[in-house]
């Protein structure tokens, strides 16, 4: 692997140069904040674990500041932008501060939600600055789609990395814990400050790691009928499942019997149970309800 120019990474008079040439404005719309310390995109790749041989989806590159270290480090880097002006330019910033590894990035102008498919080997590796407003679909839908990533290191609001890798019991604990524990180990990775975005957000940043499971959760439901479960679970959440998952099941007392079949207590709540016992408790629904 050929090693890049020692300042081929952007930094912040490159990244508002950048931004200038092109008439971009970061929008808060889309969530985007930009990266503009160096240090911090390779302390992402590393926290990340990329290795030589690792093929790797970014979503959300902007301008390409975590692109161009990710380029460093894998084999082959995958951006997902769905900015029409950043998309246009992210290719020529690779070619002219990143020649020798041009040939090893390929983008894919759409938004992340829609797509399927990606060019080239199977992605193994998702690192991205999430866009803070779409960060749990989009992590959800990523891993769901992509079933060959087996890591994942995701830049996210700080209250939303701390919810990602909650446990039970945990207070904030909840839909995306539970639903990012049925792909994945979760958790918390490191806080980023604000000052190394531009614009600085008004909040704090978290890295949070999901490692994929060597094993898929053993359970007969299949991911939508467990997720049903979570989604009514944690829709009242103040309420008991008796009567949280009365809707899903079709009466409280239906509810009820599917949850002693799974070994539940009917006066739990859903932040006491783990993403195991919600698999159960899809598993022993009463058929065609």
């Amino acid at each position: 692997m050929s090693s890049p120019a020692p300042d081929a990474l952007l930094g912040p008079a490159d990244i508002r140069e950048l931004a200038a040439a092109l008439g971009v404005r970061p929008t808060k719309q889309r969530g985007q904040n930009f990266v503009i310390d160096a240090n911090t995109v390779r302390r992402i790749v590393r926290t990340a674990g990329v290795r030589p041989d690792d093929v790797v989806v970014e979503v959300g590159p902007g301008l390409g500041s975590l692109t161009l270290a990710l380029l460093e480090a894998a084999d082959r880097v995958t951006a997902v932008e769905i900015d029409d002006v950043l998309a246009g330019a992210l290719p020529a910033t690779i070619a002219a501060r990143m020649p020798a590894r041009a040939d090893r990035f390929a983008l894919v102008h759409s938004d992340a939600m829609h797509v399927t498919e990606l060019p080239g080997p199977p992605p193994t590796a998702l690192v991205a600055n999430l866009p803070y407003n779409v960060a749990v679909p989009v992590l959800l839908h990523m891993l769901e789609t992509f079933p060959s990533i087996e890591r994942t290191l995701v830049m996210v609001q700080s209250e939303v990395a701390d919810r990602l890798a909650a446990g039970p019991g945990n207070k904030v604990y909840g839909v995306p814990s539970v639903k990012a524990n049925w792909y994945a180990e979760v958790k918390r990775a490191g806080a980023i400050g604000r000052n190394v975005f531009w614009p600085a957000p008004n909040v704090d940043s978290g890295l949070v790691s999901l490692v994929r499971r060597a094993e898929p959760l053993k359970t007969t439901a299949s991911r939508r009928e467990v997720f049903a479960v979570v989604d009514a679970a944690f829709a009242q959440r103040r309420k008991t499942l008796r009567a949280a998952l009365a809707g899903w099941a079709g009466s409280a007392a239906a509810a009820e019997a599917a949850l002693v079949a799974a070994g539940v207590s009917p006066q739990a709540r859903g932040e006491a149970l783990t993403v195991e016992e919600f698999a159960r408790i899809a598993e022993h629904k009463e058929p065609g309800k």
